[in-house]
């Protein structure tokens, strides 16, 4: 099979924030599960610690890095020990996220958007930019962003979280532009309701009635669902893919009521 057509990710290395729950954790192990050598990240680190042992304890290539996505000089030196140790660096999966709420004529409105943007926007680029020498030098150079379904269609309430979303849409598609030329897929993934710790606070009776009613599929979705398409997007037969905006949201975008 030609190489550049294939379906494999074995042997490529994966950088994946927010790796130590929900869907950074489900991408971490759907890579490694593939053959990828994976450096989970997160700021958490007992929880990336607990990843780690037990990607490594079922025979994977995996190592974990504590990092705060919001620390540019973090940033720069953990991409910089990640490829170092793994010998190179393929795939980049910005996934890192928080919850961004706030009516916008609260007190503490500004901190929150200020924060949003930080983890949520501002960290996305600073790390494209750290690992784009290293992607240069890779034969399957990717890059998957995860956006949400709120930067299509948004909540009351939650603008800084939707601006800083609908701003990774749009740093997606101007870098798949800029890349292309290069080789370099850049793609971004927006999520709608995924079983998450961030949806795991609302009452479960709130998430059936909102699932049933907005959803074509009538459910929440799992991390591995998305993760399961974050792969996709970075086989080496995705080539032909980029400046991609993909819902995996069980139909939500799809439904007018």
């Amino acid at each position: 099979m030609n190489e550049a057509l294939s379906r494999s990710v074995a042997g490529l290395t994966v950088l994946v924030t927010g790796a130590a729950s929900g869907m950074g954790r489900a991408t971490a192990e759907v890579f490694a599960a593939e053959g990828a050598k994976v450096a989970i990240t997160d700021v958490s680190e007992a929880a990336l610690r607990e990843v780690a042992e037990a990607l490594t304890a079922d025979g994977f290539s995996a190592r974990a890095w504590t990092l705060d996505v919001a620390d540019p000089e973090a940033v720069a030196r953990v991409t910089e020990e990640v490829a170092r140790h793994f010998g190179g660096l393929d795939i980049l999966v910005n996934n890192a996220g928080v919850s961004a709420f706030a009516p916008i004529d609260a007190d503490s409105y500004e901190a929150v958007w200020d924060r949003a943007l930080a983890i949520l926007l501002t960290a996305h680029q600073r790390l494209v930019r750290a690992a784009l020498p290293h992607l240069r030098r890779s034969r399957c150079p990717r890059i998957v962003n995860i956006a949400s379904t709120e930067a299509l269609g948004a909540t009351a309430r939650d603008s800084p979280y939707a601006a800083a979303k609908a701003g990774v849409t749009g740093l997606t598609r101007a870098l798949a532009v800029e890349f292309g030329r290069e080789g370099i897929t850049v793609n971004c993934i927006c999520p709608g309701p995924i079983l998450t710790g961030m949806t795991g606070a609302i009452p479960e009776a709130d998430r059936e009635t909102f699932a049933r009613r907005r959803t074509a599929l009538g459910r929440y979705g799992r991390p591995e669902e998305v993760a399961h398409m974050t792969l996709s997007l970075c086989l080496p037969a995705a080539s032909y893919i980029t400046g991609a905006v993909i819902p995996v949201d069980g139909g939500l975008m799809a439904r007018n009521a």
